[in-house]
């Protein structure tokens, strides 16, 4: 489906005390990392107790054949990332921070809010002439307050689904993201014969190897990306048998069970706002059996 748009042009100031908001993984909280903007490398968010995403200070991307880019110009690394869009015009900062220029694209693809927060960050306003696609209605909401227009959201949430709905351009696309985001986006993309500008915006990293240990079983662990559920299973198991494991998304529940944890839990659609409810539901007594997720 189209987005609604805001009613102010890109070009205009966004209104004061607005501001992005972020999110890990697929637009909800991570529970093993916290995103940080990064120029120009592949990144991805994982929950607080285990790892955290970081800025990439290097100018680096990958051009649209998939080959690096050293020249300064990086930072479309697929909009997943969105920190990592600058420095196309020269004036980009030495530390890779500053000077970002998202102008002569066609559309920037987000997939996450902290996609959004990391560009919103490097760039001031956004061109009158660009469109913008988000991957559903959180990040959709965090560009918007970030003060975007939004052109595109895709009925389905996932990069897949946008993919396949941003319609055919003779434009380059530009692709923030994270480190660790799947490569659908862009092989979905270039195999519609579209350019796409693949950026690394954020990265993750680790915040220690220490197992995490806590006074009392968690009632449950909300499960927000790959990523998270990795880090879960390397630092928190085993879990207490009484714990839900809660997953953002059948994608996210598949690398779970993949990772060797237990799903109880799967929210009905990929937001945060679901998987607190599907998470709720689970612990109420009086809700009925859960039935085991597919």
């Amino acid at each position: 489906m189209i987005a609604s748009g805001g009613s102010r042009r890109h070009d205009a100031p966004p209104p004061a005390g607005s501001g992005p908001q972020s999110a890990s993984g697929q637009d909800a909280p991570s529970a093993s990392g916290q995103d940080t903007p990064s120029a120009g490398r592949r990144a991805g968010g994982t929950g607080r107790p285990a790892a955290s995403t970081e800025p990439d200070r290097a100018h680096s991307g990958a051009a649209a054949d998939g080959t690096a880019r050293t020249d300064g110009t990086g930072g479309t690394d697929g909009t997943g990332g969105t920190d990592g869009t600058g420095g196309t015009d020269g004036t980009g900062g030495t530390d890779g921070t500053g000077g970002t220029d998202v102008a002569g694209y066609a559309w920037m693809v987000v997939t996450s809010a902290t996609a959004v927060r990391v560009v919103a960050e490097r760039v001031a306003r956004l061109p009158s002439d660009l469109r913008v696609a988000a991957v559903g209605e959180p990040t959709a909401r965090a560009a918007r307050a970030a003060g975007w227009v939004v052109d595109l959201v895709p009925s389905e949430s996932s990069g897949a689904a946008l993919a396949h709905a941003l319609p055919d351009t003779s434009g380059t696309v530009l692709f923030p993201r994270s480190d660790l985001a799947a490569p659908t986006v862009v092989d979905t993309l270039r195999a519609r014969g579209i350019d796409v500008d693949d950026v690394v915006a954020y990265r993750t990293v680790g915040t220690g190897d220490e197992p995490v240990v806590l006074d009392s079983p968690p009632a449950a662990v909300l499960v927000t990306s790959g990523s998270v559920a990795r880090e879960i299973a390397r630092r928190m198991t085993p879990l207490d048998p009484r714990t839900v494991v809660a997953c953002i998304g059948p994608g996210t529940a598949a690398e779970a069970r993949a990772a060797g944890l237990p799903v109880h839990v799967v929210a009905r659609t990929r937001s945060a706002e679901a998987l607190l409810d599907a998470v709720v539901e689970s612990l109420n007594p009086t809700a009925p059996n859960r039935k085991a997720p597919k």
